[in-house]
């Protein structure tokens, strides 16, 4: 439920019942392994000026139909390598550019092969080449009627990366460099900016432990070259460099239901005055809610255009319950590009960079172990100036959103 809209577009007030299906099987024979995943995502009840999408349509869609072969130590003695081929999800490091979420109810896939190599100390080596799906439906009308419609796959649309984790590099951290590669041009029927994407991250983690600091620290470069509008006519080419930067520390305490504090920050660049140049940080295929909150009819922040700093105090005090609370500001980094994903905008720049304060505070519980589980969650976006005095603001009040989940396990 979302009362007062953040976007710049959409009903002040909207409301909808979500539910998805999903049957995934898989069949081993020693070496080979064939799997497959249906997922039925469905949505009802909202306005027909919902800001409801492809996140949360996409019915009747075999979202995995892989061949996959284990082949053993051929990289290198003692490590394991397999090979995947076919359609199947996928997730990168943390997830900031690639993720599987799991709050959304669909999710992206790809076509292509995957090379996965792990060695005896938990190195892991991946290498991929996809074509990442285009989601269906993809037109309001389409999704008010959660019409069925396969996603769209094309040569247009080209993702190749290759990924390097070292399990420890000292302190208990890990470390991982990534490369990867986006290029995209034009269709009939799916107009795109033409992206071409170099991106480079490079990521240090040391999990959580009781009575011990842990640490986050990731850094993404963006570069290449788009166009400047997605309209078929315009050939004007923008040189393409941005940048993400996440940092977080936190202490587990130690003993039954201990308490978890940490402080974050987060960087996300934004389009700036210069006409020759892209700066807006692209989240290409990366899921949010782990950093910013819910997304759905909600899905005000993430990855562009944001300076962020906050605090989080995470749960435990059972094996079946957890719950957490974030606070976080909010600027924009440009004043003269949208804000996040809301598409509320200030081109002047007058309007300044205060978007104002995110509270945010979720609850699981395992109703029975592994089989049932409620989580209940809500936010309190308190809206800064510019979200109350930019020019295509559509409501000034503050954003407030509720949800209440059943997930059935069998």
């Amino acid at each position: 439920m979302l009362d007062g809209q953040a976007r710049a577009v959409g009903p002040t007030h909207d409301f909808m019942w979500s539910h998805r299906a999903i049957v995934f099987a898989e069949y081993e024979t020693g070496v080979v392994r064939v799997g497959g995943e249906l997922r039925d995502a469905r949505a009802a009840g909202e306005r027909r000026n919902s800001t409801a999408g492809v996140a949360e349509v996409n019915s009747l869609e075999p979202v995995q139909a892989y061949l996959a072969a284990d082949l053993g130590p051929m990289l290198a003695v003692g490590g394991t390598t397999s090979l995947t081929a076919g359609r199947f999800t996928m997730e990168l490091s943390s997830g900031r550019q690639i993720a599987t979420p799991e709050f959304a109810n669909s999710v992206n896939s790809f076509v292509g092969a995957q090379l996965m190599w792990s060695g005896l100390g938990q190195d892991q080596l991946m290498a991929f080449w996809t074509m990442p799906g285009v989601r269906l439906p993809n037109t309001s009308e389409e999704i008010l009627s959660n019409k069925t419609r396969l996603d769209h796959f094309s040569h247009a649309l080209v993702l190749s990366g290759l990924s390097f984790t070292k399990a420890e590099v000292g302190a208990g951290a890990a470390g991982e460099i990534y490369l990867l590669r986006l290029n995209e041009h034009d269709t009939p029927g799916f107009p795109t900016r033409d992206r071409h994407l170099t991106v480079v991250g490079v990521r240090t983690a040391r999990p959580p432990a009781p009575g011990k600091l842990d640490f986050e620290v990731e850094l993404i470069r963006q570069t290449g070259h788009v166009r400047a509008t997605a309209r078929p006519d315009d050939l004007r080419t923008l040189r393409a460099e941005a940048y993400l930067i996440h940092a977080e520390i936190g202490r587990r305490g130690v003993g039954h239901g201990a308490v978890r504090p940490s402080l974050h920050f987060d960087l996300a660049t934004g389009d700036d005055r210069d006409l020759d140049k892209w700066s807006r940080f692209d989240p290409l295929f990366g899921g949010p809610r782990g950093d910013f909150g819910p997304t759905s009819l909600y899905g005000a922040v993430t990855r562009s255009n944001i300076v962020s700093a906050g605090a989080r105090v995470e749960v435990a005090p059972s094996k079946r319950t957890d719950g957490a609370f974030m606070t976080r500001a909010l600027w924009l980094h440009s004043p003269v590009d949208s804000f996040a994903a809301t598409g509320v905008q200030d081109r002047s720049g007058h309007s300044g960079r205060w978007a104002g304060i995110q509270f945010e505070g979720r609850v699981r519980h395992w109703i029975i172990p592994r089989r049932l589980r409620a989580e209940g969650g809500a936010v309190w976006l308190v809206k800064g100036r510019f979200l109350r005095d930019a020019p295509n603001v559509a409501y000034r009040g503050d954003s407030r959103y509720g949800y209440f989940d059943l997930t059935l396990s069998i």
